[in-house]
């Protein structure tokens, strides 16, 4: 007789994901669980969430990593698969999960992504492959809590990597792209903050410059023409920002609390 398959559940972290949350839970139909973990949302995402059979648990958002920490604990399968509102998990993707976490040793896999920016498939830039340590085995990993922006795992044992690509639609508009970056860009000079960087006045000229090469040049964001161009210089653009951010944070008057 075969061993039994390891459970698998897909948690969906949300805040005001109304437009997306159906069809995201709909591509993890395949799953044990599927775990709307919310923070609070005004919108109609817990309706819809419970409407589409899933769980749903509340939290108040304080940061992306102990946001995905708590999520992490509050699943009850073996395995699970973070899974953003605006990502979609394709039946080829699906299958590739169950078979590896049957036969491999591994405790965690990585994902390659497809991102679609403003209606365009990105493959440059740094946006493909885009690797995620999404497919995590509960009780081997955790969350590190020091890294507030672009959370870490600790994963205790190996990570392999799988070969299908998850499908992320991440920004349907410019508008929506520079409203998340300028979000990106506040954690990331408050991270910055506390690790006592300081910001020099060449920061502002050659950290965006360095940005630009990076993704233009050694990362090829010229494979996609204008768009990567465009890309390019919004990246370098929002890295001026994100000093600029911690130039005024580190000229407060003594007494204000940053």
């Amino acid at each position: 007789m075969s061993e039994k398959q390891p459970s698998l559940g897909v948690i969906i972290l949300t805040k005001n994901e109304a437009l997306h949350i159906q069809e995201a839970l709909s591509s993890a139909a395949f799953a044990d669980e599927r775990l709307v973990f919310d923070s609070f949302s005004s919108d109609e995402t817990v309706t819809l969430a419970r409407q589409a059979g899933a769980c749903v648990k509340q939290r108040a958002f304080d940061d992306y990593a102990h946001q995905r920490e708590a999520a992490l604990e509050a699943a009850s399968t073996e395995w699970v698969f973070f899974l953003d509102a605006d990502e979609r998990i394709s039946p080829a993707l699906a299958a590739e999960m169950q078979r590896v976490i049957a036969e491999g040793e591994e405790t965690g896999w990585w994902v390659p992504r497809h991102n679609y920016i403003v209606g365009h498939l990105t493959q440059g830039g740094g946006w493909f492959p885009d690797y995620q340590l999404r497919l995590l085995r509960r009780d081997r990993a955790h969350y590190d809590l020091t890294k507030l922006v672009h959370e870490v795992v600790m994963l205790q044992g190996q990570a392999g990597y799988l070969q299908t690509p998850l499908v992320h639609y991440n920004y349907q508009s410019w508008a929506q792209f520079n409203e998340k970056q300028r979000r990106y860009a506040a954690l990331e000079a408050a991270v910055l903050r506390q690790q006592n960087v300081h910001a020099r006045p060449h920061n502002f000229i050659l950290q965006p410059l360095r940005e630009f090469y990076r993704r233009f040049w050694t990362l090829h964001a010229y494979r996609d023409g204008w768009h990567g161009l465009q890309l390019s210089v919004l990246m370098a653009y929002y890295t001026f920002y994100a000093y600029r951010l911690l130039w005024r944070m580190q000229h407060q008057a003594p007494h204000v609390k940053d």
